[in-house]
């Protein structure tokens, strides 16, 4: 295979109403049957109207920014400072929600299209029917990956190919089956586009042209085949949302016998030690076992309440004092379970001023 990445320049601004199919076919009519348009989303975005009008700048920009990213999260799965990762109604996961303030007034914001596969195949349709071509369409858009650094242009809508090259069943040259390789084809089309779109050269439409041997395809299901299942992500919580679903689980656990059997003191220690610099930096943990075989948390970090709200598990909330803020039952899934509850926002007491430590736990 040998592939050729060509610019489509010429386009300028795109304003709502303009005619996409018009403004490609005009700039680049060496179009040809077979060639894959990787079309930024942002000119979709214009072109369809999806913009909302927001002040230049001030606080009043930024609360009206929070508005339009609500507007647009279905789920919100992770925040640090100001950067928040969010599921778009779309189900695709990325910061802001695909919010953009580049290549636009700044007064205006761009908002993802509401459709992009949709987006897609219009656009397929229409440059096939007016003027003759027959191309696959992808609609792209810029986004961060999990654990790694630097970003890269993925595929939000498609139309005239297959969004994944699936190997699985096939044999290696080592005689080895294949069993899960599934290629993100769309997304690589979208990155090698992106070579030579950039982001400030107002060149908003790329041509990669072998990829495909003719047109003819059927428009198929669309980039939306590239939303994983919740059921089959292994991490669609953020670390609050899985910390809180650990909780609930490990707290509900039954081995099926009369009651918890009171754990190994060491393996209590061990449990304690793993978690003890995370709850609270600089707070003492002691394991104290008496007739009732309990763990009490021991504080020693000035500043805290003299009192809070303790809990044994099983037992109603008591008011107890310091040192001994939160008691725990002291069998080691139970332990490990609540002290989970520090991941659990609204059962934290914040720390004292001046304090290294993270959090107390109120519950």
């Amino acid at each position: 295979m040998r592939l050729e990445i060509l610019p489509v320049l010429g386009i300028g601004d795109v304003a709502r109403g303009d005619d996409l199919a018009a403004l490609i076919a005009t700039a680049a009519p060496w179009l040809r049957d077979g060639d894959v348009l990787v079309v930024t989303s942002k000119i979709v975005s214009k072109a369809e109207g999806r913009l909302v009008d927001v002040p230049a700048d001030g606080p009043e920009r930024l609360a009206a920014r929070d508005e339009v990213l609500a507007a647009e999260t279905a789920r919100v799965v992770a925040t640090r400072g100001t950067t928040r990762i969010v599921q778009t109604h779309h189900g695709f996961v990325m910061a802001s929600a695909g919010i953009d303030a580049s290549n636009v007034e700044k007064t205006r914001l761009v908002l993802l299209p509401e459709d992009p596969d949709a987006s897609a195949r219009a656009l397929r349709a229409a440059l096939r029917e007016r003027y003759d071509v027959d191309v696959a369409v992808i609609v792209s858009d810029t986004m961060g990956r999990p654990w790694r650094n630097g970003l890269t242009d993925v595929a939000l809508g498609v139309a005239g190919l297959p969004a994944i090259r699936d190997h699985r069943g096939e044999i290696d040259p080592y005689g080895n089956e294949l069993h899960v390789t599934q290629m993100a084809v769309v997304d690589e089309l979208a990155g090698a586009g992106e070579l030579i779109k950039g982001k400030c050269d107002q060149v908003p439409v790329a041509v990669v042209r072998g990829y495909l041997t003719g047109g003819g395809a059927a428009d198929g299901p669309g980039a939306r085949v590239l939303v994983r299942d919740a059921e089959q992500d292994l991490f669609a919580l953020g670390t609050a949302e899985a910390k809180v679903a650990g909780m609930l689980a490990a707290a509900t656990l039954d081995d099926g016998g009369p009651g918890p059997e009171p754990a190994d003191p060491a393996a209590v220690g061990r449990a304690i030690d793993a978690v003890a610099g995370t709850v609270a930096s600089g707070t003492v943990f002691t394991l104290v076992t008496d007739e009732e075989s309990r763990a009490v948390l021991t504080a020693a970090v000035p500043g805290w309440p003299a009192t809070a709200t303790g809990l044994v598990l099983g037992e109603a909330p008591t008011p107890v004092s310091q040192p001994e803020l939160v008691r725990f039952g002291a069998d080691t899934q139970r332990l490990r379970a609540a002290l989970a509850a520090h991941g659990v926002p609204s059962l934290l007491l914040p720390p004292p001023a001046g304090s290294t430590a993270s959090a107390a736990l109120a519950i």
